[in-house]
């Protein structure tokens, strides 16, 4: 595998109701705010949670998250 591949979150911040789906299935990478709404403290990625973070930007119902090549 390499170490090449890596990914970062893109975030449509209007997009965002505050569902709080993402940061329950990858909370390593998803943050919510006071208001419920996502954040990430590093929009890139670690190797190991590639697969969780994207089951949790497919998660989201208002599809404000996705994981794009870094």
């Amino acid at each position: 595998m390499s170490n090449d591949a890596k990914f970062k979150v893109e975030i449509n911040k209007p997009a965002c109701c505050g569902y709080g789906v993402c940061a329950e299935i990858c909370p390593e990478v998803y943050k919510l705010d006071e208001n419920g709404m996502v954040y990430v403290d590093d929009p890139l990625v670690p190797a190991g949670l590639v697969e969780t973070a994207r089951e949790g930007a497919e998660a989201c119902p208002q599809a404000a998250l996705k994981l794009v090549p870094a």
